[in-house]
């Protein structure tokens, strides 16, 4: 797929969807000007490509041929080849965008998909890491060679500011104020927001910067950039996940766990949620919530494993 030339690969075929009946290229070009990142922007893209390569198999030639029914058809043939409930409702999102597009533009009257319903996903609590894990990543010695103080300003960095591995890759130099303690974030929607970082963690960040960054550093590499993966490159999410495999003694530790038990630790030691919130990012308080409900089952896990009557 080739967002400039708005050529798009579907199996062996490629299909010129500037050419076709569908104004694909016209709902790109609005979604650049809104400044989505590449990676939202190909989820929209491959999102209404399926759409478009199913609506056709199906005799839907074009945009104007859809109704309420096709996109209830369209959900349901999802749900039947087994996709997670996750994905349906991710695809029905990127529908109602591409339809209200649609008749903002003039090119439809109303949307089908104005109140389409998608299946809701499982209520998942997120995982947290436990203490002994914890302790293992980031109080053991890991000695003091330049990788070494690389991942640990990372893994410091991860806990100690609740950041998501895109943020975290996505912090520049500047990013750092190591006078007052803070971290200057660009999060989801390009939103900035201001950060505390422990002392800890800003130790860490301030070692790496000092005394290893040089040393990782090549030609090539970009000067603004915090954090830099082995052959110099900006670090990346899948490096991330390697640092953290590479470093966890007992077990695996996803890295949104790591923001997960930031957020409820934090919650645990009495913050308030909307602060919790504002940290996190999060655009609505019920996405935080949910970090009430871990508070909530540890603590009943607590008592029953410690309370006589428990």
């Amino acid at each position: 797929m080739t967002l400039g030339s708005l050529v798009y690969v579907s199996g062996s075929q490629k299909t010129e969807r500037a050419k076709s009946p569908w104004l694909l290229e016209g709902f790109v070009a609005t979604l650049k000007t809104k400044n989505r990142s590449e990676a939202t922007l190909r989820a929209y893209i491959s999102d209404i490509e399926q759409f478009i390569n199913w609506a056709e198999g199906n005799k839907h030639p074009d945009f104007r041929k859809i109704t309420k029914r096709t996109l209830r058809d369209y959900l349901a043939f999802m749900t039947l080849r087994g996709d997670e409930r996750t994905s349906i409702m991710r695809r029905r999102a990127s529908l109602r965008s591409y339809f209200t597009w649609l008749v903002e533009r003039k090119h439809l009257d109303e949307s089908p998909a104005a109140r389409l319903s998608a299946p809701k996903p499982n209520a998942q609590l997120p995982k947290i890491v436990v203490r002994e894990q914890l302790e293992n990543l980031l109080d053991v010695d890991w000695g003091d060679d330049k990788f070494a103080v690389l991942d640990r300003a990372v893994c410091e960095v991860l806990y100690g500011a609740g950041l998501r591995v895109s943020e975290l890759c996505g912090l520049n130099a500047s990013s750092v104020d190591f006078k007052q303690g803070l971290l200057r974030v660009l999060g989801k929607g390009r939103k900035e927001r201001i950060v505390p970082l422990h002392d800890q963690g800003l130790k860490a960040v301030k070692e790496w910067v000092k005394d290893a960054r040089d040393e990782v550093a090549t030609p090539d590499s970009p000067k603004d950039a915090l954090f830099l993966n082995r052959r110099g490159n900006r670090l990346g999410t899948r490096d991330v996940r390697r640092i953290l495999d590479n470093r966890v003694a007992m077990g695996h530790i996803h890295p949104h766990a790591l923001r997960h038990t930031y957020a409820t630790h934090l919650l645990e030691g009495g913050a308030d949620l909307r602060v919790v919130q504002e940290l996190l990012g999060h655009e609505s308080l019920t996405t935080t919530q949910l970090y009430t409900h871990v508070s909530k089952s540890r603590l009943q896990k607590v008592h029953h494993q410690t309370h006589p009557r428990g």
